[in-house]
């Protein structure tokens, strides 16, 4: 699963980088979804913009990197993961894996291409690395609140 999804972003941002034209957004579906090359050197929502480029360095690429590896790490050795949390945090790594690949070979800067919205109510732009990571984030999020309800179903008991 993690190297369709790597394969998949990466070749996604491929498409991106070689048919779109840089920092202009062509709009589809009565403007839901807008396309458009963008070269992105902070993280979501482009926090870590005006840091400086060594500051971001040390963030993006330092610790997030080791973070990726403890979370590899963690995948690999944790013999106990149920399947949901096994295929979320997969999710997580694998397009944290890919936008950092992003990071060490395009100078810092993570390629996204996508926007979506009604009106000016709008996401920030993105690629398919992000939507793996939200829906990690979601199915994580969604596991701990079975897990929590359970307990509490089990302490009233």
């Amino acid at each position: 699963m993690s190297f369709a999804c790597v394969g998949i972003d990466q070749a996604t941002k491929l498409l991106a980088s070689e048919y779109l034209t840089k920092n202009a957004m062509v709009s589809y579906l009565n403007d839901i979804l807008r396309v458009g090359f963008v070269e992105n050197i902070g993280a979501f929502l482009g926090l870590g913009n005006s840091m400086s480029e060594q500051a971001r360095f040390w963030l993006f690429v330092v610790l997030v990197g080791a973070f990726l590896l403890g979370l590899l790490c963690y995948l690999i050795l944790n013999t106990q993961l149920n399947l949901p949390s096994l295929l979320a945090l997969s999710l997580i790594f694998s397009g944290g894996i890919s936008n950092f690949h992003d990071r060490v070979f395009n100078h810092g800067a993570v390629i996204d291409f996508l926007n979506i919205g009604v009106g000016s109510l709008r996401t920030g732009v993105f690629n398919v690395a992000d939507i793996a990571i939200m829906i990690g984030v979601f199915m994580i999020i969604i596991v701990q609140g079975k897990k929590d309800s359970s307990a509490l179903l089990t302490t009233n008991k």
